[in-house]
C-alpha cells in the first residue's frame, strides 16, 4: 500500500545569516511574525512596515530522506506561493509559477538538502508583463501577470501583503506498481436512480506497466470492480432510490462515502475516498417578456438564491484552519444563507471549506480566479490557466455543494465599460478563457454542472454584460452615487453583487488601532478604509437619513451600521418580493480578511455586524415587508417554504406616541415558494400623515414603513427601561430585557462594548410604546444594568 510521510517539521527559513524555524503549511510573513521580526500587519499602519517582505527572495530548507522499500518516491507540494525553484542537493527538480496548482517530483532514492527558493511575486509578474505587454487593471499592481491570489496585491477592502511560501501541505508519497493519479466522479440522478461514473487515471512504474490490476468502487451499498491494464478506466455505480442532497432549508444533506481502491491481486496499492451527494443542478436561462432569466434549479425545484460573496478569510490564507472555515460558514448558515460565492480574486479554497458547505447545505458558486483585470492569453499564462483549471475542477467536483462554475469576476463588464477596449487595441484580455477554454474544460471534466462565462454576464454579446434584464447583474451605482432607495428602481434577473459599507465592531477597532483617538477621519480609520472615497460614501449615506454627528464617533459608528443594514434590506426585500422575475441576491460580502471598514456582515475579527442579524430576517423562508412603490405603499409577502402560507396580516397607521389612527386586517394567500405584492388599501387605511408611520404584523414577523427620512420624522426622545436577568444553567449568559416607554427605532445592543468576546442573538429592533425585547448575551462574565444600558443605541430626534 502507498505510504505517505508528511513534511511539516524540520523546515527553516533563511533570513540573512540566520535560519528561522518555519511552519509548513505557512508563509514568510507568518514565520517572521512568529520570530518577532516584523510587526503584525493588521495593526495600525504596519502594513507599510512589512511591505519589504513581499519584495525579497526567500529560501526554505530541510533535510530530505527518501529511503523506502517502494519502487517510487514522489515529493508532492499541494501549494507553492508562487514563483519557486525547487532543488535537491543542488540539482533543480523544477520551477513553478502558479499558487493554485500542486506539483509532484520523482525523488526516488535521493536525499540531502532540499531548498525551495521563492522569487518575489512582483518580479515574476513584471517579467511576464514585459514579455506579453501591458493590460488594463483596476488596481496599479501587476496581479494579472501571475497566477497568484490577486488580493495579495491589495483590494478595496484588503491590505497589500504580498505573500510567499509553502501555503499548503508538503509530503513524500512512496508507492509501487501503480497509484491512483486522478478520480473524476460524475454524479447524476435520473428519475429515482442515482448514477456515479467514476473515471479513473493511473500512473504506473516501469515494472507495473501493462500489469493487470483491479480497480473497485463502492458507494451507498453498491460495489463494482474492473480489470485495468492501461492507465484509464471507468467504473459505473447505479444506486436505486438514493436520498437526495438539498440546499439548506429545502431538505436534508445526506452524504455517501465513495471509495475507490486499486489492488494487484491480493496486494492493496492505493485508495481514494471522498463524500458525494446525489442531486441535480441546472441554471434556467429562459427568455421571457422581462428579458433572460438566471434561476438555479436543484432537484427540479426552482430556487430564489439567498447568497453572500466570500473572499479569503485571511490575507495569509495558510492560517485558515478547518475549524475557522466551519465557524465562518456556520455564521453564514445561521443567517439563513444558502449559497456562498467564492470570488475570483481569491483562491480555490481548502477541502475543509467545501466539506463544511456539503454538511451545512450551503451551495457554492465557484469563480475561476480572474478578477477586475484584462488577462493575457499568451504563454506562459495560457498553459498555467488550463492546468490550474483542470486540476481544480477535478479536485472540487465530488462536492455536492458546488453548483456553478463561473469564468471571472467583472472582466467582461470591464472590457465593455471601463475603457479597456481602445486601450487593448486588439491584444488578448481573457475572453478566450471565459468563452472558450474554461467552458471546454468544464464540459470535458465536469459536465454535470452549469458554467457561466462571468459575473456579471448577460449570456451573450447581444446585450450589455451588466444588463439587469439579462442574466446576472452587479448593482454598484447605488452604493457609489445614490441613496439606497435606488435599489427599488429596477428588478434585475439575478443580483450577483451589491453591498453597503460599515466599520467593524468597536472591539475590533480597539484591537487594530490601539491607543488611537477614534474618529471617522483619524489616521488609523483612514488606513483601514481601502475603498475609493469610502468614508465620503459612508457619510453621504448617513446624511441622507440622519443629521451627521460631529465629534461623536460612537454615534457615527452606530448610524453607519444602521444604514448598512437598512440598505441591504431595501434591496433584498424589493427583489425577493419580485420572485420569480428576480431569482437571487448575493450580498457583497460575508467576511473580511483583516480588520477594515467594508461591506462585510462579519468583521475581520469574526464579530457580527448588525447586517448579519438583518440577513437572518431577510433570508428567512418567510418575509414580510412594506415598500414604497409607484402605486403607493406595497405589502410584500415572500414564502420560500415548501408549504402554503395563509397570512392574516394586521396593518396599522400609528403615531409616534403609539396611538392607532387606522387598523386594517388583510388575508393574503401565498403559495409554496412564491411571493405576493399587494398595494395597501388607501380607502380603509388612509395615508400616513405628519408624525405617522405604518406597522404590519403577521405570525411573529413585523415590517415598518416611515414615509419620510429619519431626520424629518418627529421622534420623541427615546425612553426605555433595561434590566439584566441571568439564564439558568448557562454560565456567563444573561438576557438583557429592554422595555420601551416610547417609540424606539432601530434599538441595537452592541455586545463587544460589554466584553470583547461577548455575543448577542439580536440585531436592530424597533419597539412600539410598551413593547419589550429580550436579547440573549453570551460571554459576559460581569453583567450589570448600567453597562448594558450604555451599550444600547437607538435612533434619536434630530
Amino acid at each position: 500500500m502507498k505510504d505517505v510521510t508528511e513534511l511539516s517539521d524540520g523546515w527553516g527559513l533563511c533570513h540573512g545569516d540566520e535560519v528561522l524555524p518555519a511552519r509548513v503549511p505557512g508563509c514568510v510573513h507568518a514565520d517572521l511574525l512568529g520570530a518577532g521580526l516584523i510587526p503584525d500587519p493588521f495593526i495600525g499602519a504596519n502594513e507599510h512596515e512589512v511591505a519589504w517582505v513581499g519584495d525579497r527572495a526567500w529560501t526554505y530548507t530541510a533535510r530530505l530522506t527518501t529511503e523506502s522499500a517502494h519502487e517510487r518516491t514522489d515529493l508532492v507540494f499541494d501549494g507553492l506561493d508562487t514563483a519557486a525553484e525547487i532543488t535537491l542537493d543542488g540539482e533543480v527538480l523544477g520551477r513553478t509559477r502558479n499558487m493554485h496548482r500542486s506539483y509532484r517530483f520523482d525523488v526516488t532514492g535521493r536525499g540531502g538538502e532540499l531548498q525551495v527558493l521563492f522569487t518575489p511575486a512582483r518580479e515574476e509578474a513584471e517579467a511576464v508583463r514585459k514579455a506579453v505587454g501591458d493590460r488594463p487593471n483596476v488596481y496599479p499592481e501587476p496581479s494579472q501577470y501571475i497566477r497568484k491570489m490577486a488580493c495579495s496585491f491589495g483590494w478595496d477592502w484588503g491590505p497589500t501583503v504580498v505573500t510567499a511560501g509553502m501555503w499548503r501541505p508538503v509530503r513524500l508519497e512512496h508507492w509501487s506498481t501503480a497509484r491512483i493519479a486522478q478520480v473524476r466522479p460524475a454524479v447524476t440522478v435520473v428519475g429515482t436512480r442515482g448514477r456515479v461514473e467514476v473515471r479513473l487515471v493511473l500512473e504506473r512504474t516501469a515494472a507495473g506497466a501493462g500489469r493487470p490490476l483491479t480497480a473497485r468502487a463502492s458507494v451507498a451499498g453498491v460495489d463494482t470492480g474492473i480489470t485495468v491494464e492501461g492507465t484509464e478506466a471507468t467504473l459505473v455505480l447505479d444506486v436505486p432510490e438514493p436520498e437526495l442532497w438539498w440546499p439548506r432549508g429545502q431538505g436534508g444533506q445526506p452524504l455517501h462515502d465513495l471509495t475507490v481502491t486499486l489492488t494487484d491481486g491480493d496486494s492493496p496499492l492505493d485508495a481514494w475516498r471522498r463524500r458525494i451527494g446525489f442531486r441535480t443542478v441546472e441554471v434556467d436561462r429562459t427568455a421571457d417578456e422581462h428579458g433572460t432569466g438566471f434561476t438555479l434549479v436543484v432537484n427540479g425545484v426552482r430556487l430564489f438564491t439567498r447568497g453572500v460573496n466570500w473572499i479569503p478569510d485571511d490575507v495569509l490564507p495558510s492560517r485558515i484552519t478547518p475549524e475557522r472555515y466551519r465557524h465562518r460558514l456556520s455564521q453564514a448558515a445561521d443567517a439563513n444563507i444558502d449559497l456562498v460565492r467564492v470570488w475570483g480574486g481569491g483562491i480555490y479554497e481548502d477541502e475543509a471549506f467545501y466539506d463544511a458547505c456539503d454538511e451545512l447545505g450551503l451551495m457554492v458558486w465557484q469563480d475561476f480566479l480572474f478578477a477586475c483585470s484584462a488577462y493575457p492569453e499568451e504563454q506562459p499564462l495560457r498553459g498555467e490557466v488550463e492546468a490550474e483549471a483542470r486540476e481544480n475542477v477535478v479536485r472540487l467536483m465530488p462536492h455536492p455543494s458546488l453548483v456553478v462554475w463561473n469564468g471571472n469576476n467583472e472582466n467582461l463588464w470591464g472590457f465593455r465599460d471601463w475603457g479597456w477596449e481602445p486601450e487593448l487595441a486588439g491584444d488578448s484580455w481573457g475572453e478566450g478563457y471565459y468563452l472558450g477554454l474554461l467552458p471546454r474544460v468544464v464540459a470535458e471534466l465536469d459536465p454535470t454542472r452549469p458554467y457561466t462565462a462571468g459575473s456579471p454576464w448577460s449570456g451573450s454579446w447581444d446585450h450589455h454584460p451588466n444588463d439587469p434584464a439579462h442574466g446576472t447583474h452587479h448593482s454598484w451605482e447605488v452604493w457609489n452615487r445614490r441613496d439606497f432607495a435606488g435599489y427599488r428602481d429596477s428588478v434585475p434577473r439575478f443580483v450577483a453583487e451589491f453591498g453597503w459599507q460599515a466599520p467593524p465592531a468597536l472591539a475590533t477597532l480597539r484591537r487594530a488601532l490601539p491607543g488611537e483617538d477614534l474618529a471617522p477621519g483619524s489616521p488609523g480609520m483612514l488606513h483601514h478604509q481601502k475603498a475609493e472615497d469610502g468614508n465620503g460614501k459612508l457619510n453621504r449615506g448617513v446624511a441622507r437619513h440622519f443629521a451627521l454627528p460631529e465629534g461623536d464617533f460612537d454615534r457615527w459608528h452606530y448610524l453607519t451600521q444602521v444604514v448598512q443594514a437598512r440598505a441591504i434590506a431595501a434591496g433584498i426585500e424589493h427583489w425577493r418580493s419580485h420572485w420569480p422575475r428576480c431569482a437571487g441576491t448575493i450580498v457583497w460580502q460575508l467576511n473580511d480578511c483583516w480588520p477594515v471598514s467594508s461591506w462585510s456582515a462579519v468583521d475581520g475579527d469574526g464579530r457580527l455586524k448588525p447586517l448579519h442579524h438583518e440577513l437572518r430576517r431577510l433570508y428567512a423562508d418567510r418575509l414580510l415587508t412594506l415598500q414604497p412603490a409607484a402605486e403607493g405603499v406595497v405589502l410584500g409577502l415572500v414564502n420560500q417554504s415548501a408549504t402554503p402560507w395563509r397570512a392574516e396580516v394586521t396593518v396599522r397607521r400609528t403615531t409616534a406616541d403609539g396611538a392607532v389612527s387606522a387598523r386594517v386586517p388583510l388575508t393574503v394567500e401565498v403559495a409554496a415558494r412564491d411571493a405576493v405584492r399587494t398595494p395597501l388599501p388607501v380607502d380603509a387605511l388612509g395615508v400616513a400623515g405628519e408624525g405617522e408611520f405604518l406597522v404590519a404584523d403577521v405570525d411573529g414577523l413585523r415590517a415598518v414603513h416611515f414615509p419620510v427620512p429619519d431626520r424629518e420624522f418627529p421622534y420623541p426622545p427615546p425612553r426605555f427601561d433595561v434590566r439584566v436577568e441571568p439564564v439558568a444553567g448557562a454560565a456567563d449568559t444573561v438576557d438583557v430585557v429592554v422595555t420601551a416607554q416610547t417609540l424606539v427605532r432601530d434599538l441595537l445592543l452592541q455586545p463587544d462594548r460589554l466584553a470583547p468576546d461577548a455575543t448577542a442573538d439580536t440585531g436592530l429592533v424597533t419597539l412600539l410604546p410598551g413593547e419589550e425585547t429580550r436579547i440573549r448575551v453570551g460571554g459576559w462574565s460581569e453583567p450589570g444594568t448600567a453597562a448594558a444600558r450604555a451599550a444600547v443605541f437607538c435612533v434619536e430626534p434630530t
